[in-house]
């Protein structure tokens, strides 16, 4: 069990249209890690790391 702030759980049910609060949560958390996940990406393409010039249907 975890002390959340009232405010802040019901705009997150506000924004997702979650019926619950858990399920707001789970909401954010699951968009945060994507969120996450897509910076990560672009970092990785900004870097060199990830090279997309490359079209290996063209092989």
């Amino acid at each position: 069990m975890i002390d959340l702030d009232d405010q802040a759980t019901e705009e997150l049910m506000r924004l997702y249209g979650a019926k619950t609060k858990a399920e707001a949560v789970r909401r954010a958390i699951d968009e945060t890690i994507k969120l996450h996940k897509r910076m990560a990406l672009m970092d990785a393409i900004d870097s060199g790391e990830i090279d997309l010039s490359h079209d290996a249907r063209a092989a």
